[in-house]
């Protein structure tokens, strides 16, 4: 068993040269992108002045990001992952060259930064599934839990200095500089990412196609173990989500203004990065599915006492601690579907993630505008933790394996006796007999994890 820890552990950054490789060309994507997804509302706005052609933006990204997600998954099973997110990279840095130009052209056309947002979301969700497919092939099946912390912790940095910079530019340079920015963190990303290993699919991968997609989606049904980890997903966002109660209630319960509503915003987003910071722990756990579930059940409880929060303070704390939630549930869950899937669905398993994680969200918000609009805002959050807590429940009783399921150390070559599916399982989830199963599976592909020469 590892030795437990506190603070996150960088293990993978030590042990794997080509994931480094991987943390770090994520590290210049998620900064170059968030700098761009901060500079182009700004520009909409200040053409427009319309708070509701600003909110097309985050319309502009969403159909992409929902119709890539699972084709982009497939093509993640079809081609080498690595060719494949280095093709991503170069085609996202030329529309943000696009940007650039028209930005110093002073073009102010309001469908070209759509279109822009647009194909950045679709490239996005195509290579985001192939990021994640790509981590169990180059580190230690024990080694994921860190592995994924580390990516995450990217995440948070990202959604939190991205905006700061690309605010920063905008303010001191202008539209056309805060875009250069993205320009260069691509060409740092791709530096980084050429140097990745080559890692061949399974009898080369198969063909990007609707049947592709139907597989995928088949493998999931079939495995309960797989789809729980999209259902607590679901869960905890689309019945408890606050965000959309944030305005109201810093104005009604805090007597506040946007400024209030911005530190719950903060608050909440604080609360993900600590959890990444302190999230040494969970390498150590091994009852996965029992953990997942009270992860789950502490967003929904904290998000709960939240709607009854009277001081500011308190809200601040109580929506930190499930910010910290969130990013525990995440992690695990995200290591519990890289270790059951085999190598060659797991593009597919990955995109469908890609759309609980943008969709989740979204559809929350609207369940807690509309519950709101009937009972205010405070109760809804109140209904939306008990909602949570009481579909948690539910899903463990009807899948009460679940509940037993164990991350179990593996050894080299072979197969772990408990928290894995049987191989006659896979072979008929994955389509055909004999095909070669995930890392660490006896016959599967040996994880590609890069010696400082194979890096290089």
């Amino acid at each position: 068993m590892k030795p437990l820890g506190l603070l996150i552990d960088v293990t993978p950054l030590r042990r794997y040269p080509a994931f480094r490789r991987l943390f770090g060309g994520q590290c210049m994507t998620l900064l170059g992108s968030q700098v761009t997804q901060a500079a182009v509302p700004w520009q909409v706005y200040e053409i427009t002045h319309s708070s509701v052609s600003v909110g097309a933006v985050g319309l502009a990204a969403l159909l992409p990001m929902v119709v890539f997600g699972l084709y982009g998954g497939a093509v993640a099973d079809a081609m080498d992952r690595r060719r494949l997110v280095l093709l991503v990279a170069s085609g996202s840095m030329l529309v943000s060259v696009l940007l650039v130009v028209q930005a110093l052209a002073g073009w102010d056309n309001l469908w070209v930064l759509y279109g822009c947002v647009a194909v950045q979301a679709g490239l996005f969700a195509i290579d985001l599934p192939a990021r994640r497919a790509l981590v169990p092939r180059l580190v230690e099946p024990d080694d994921l839990p860190a592995a994924n912390s580390l990516l995450f912790l990217v995440f948070s940095l990202g959604v939190i200095g991205g905006p700061l910079i690309g605010s920063a530019m905008v303010a001191l340079s202008g539209y056309g500089a805060a875009y250069l920015v993205d320009i260069l963190a691509f060409v740092v990303a791709i530096s980084l990412l050429r140097g990745l290993p080559s890692i061949p699919l399974p009898d080369g991968g198969r063909r990007a196609d609707l049947s592709s997609v139907v597989e995928g989606l088949r493998f999931i049904r079939k495995r309960p173990v797989v789809w729980m980890c999209y259902g607590l997903d679901l869960v905890a966002t689309v019945t408890a989500m606050p965000t959309a109660l944030f305005p109201a209630l810093a104005v009604e319960r805090f007597h506040g203004s946007t400024e209030t509503a911005a530190y719950l915003t903060a608050a909440l987003a604080t609360g993900t990065f600590l959890g990444t910071v302190f999230s040494g722990w969970l390498g150590a756990v091994r009852r996965v599915g029992i953990a997942s579930m009270i992860v789950v059940v502490g967003w929904g409880v904290a998000l709960g006492a939240f709607g009854l929060a009277k001081d500011l303070w308190l809200a601040l704390l109580l929506l930190g601690a499930a910010g910290a939630a969130d990013t525990f549930s995440a992690v695990l869950r995200t290591s519990v579907l890289q270790r059951e899937t085999p190598d060659a669905l797991r593009g597919r398993t990955s995109g469908v993630l890609t759309i609980v994680g943008a969709g989740g969200p979204r559809l929350g918000d609207g369940r807690a505008g509309f519950v709101a609009g009937a009972i205010g805002p405070g109760a809804a959050a109140v209904v939306g933790g008990v909602a949570c807590v009481a579909a948690v429940l539910a899903l463990a009783a009807a899948v009460p394996s679940f509940l037993r399921y164990r991350l179990t150390p593996q050894q080299d070559g072979e197969a772990a006796p408990d928290g894995k599916a049987e191989q006659d399982e896979r072979e008929e989830a994955a389509g055909q007999d004999g095909k070669p199963g995930p890392v660490g599976e006896t016959g599967g592909p040996e994880p590609v994890r890069g010696s400082e020469a194979e890096a290089h």
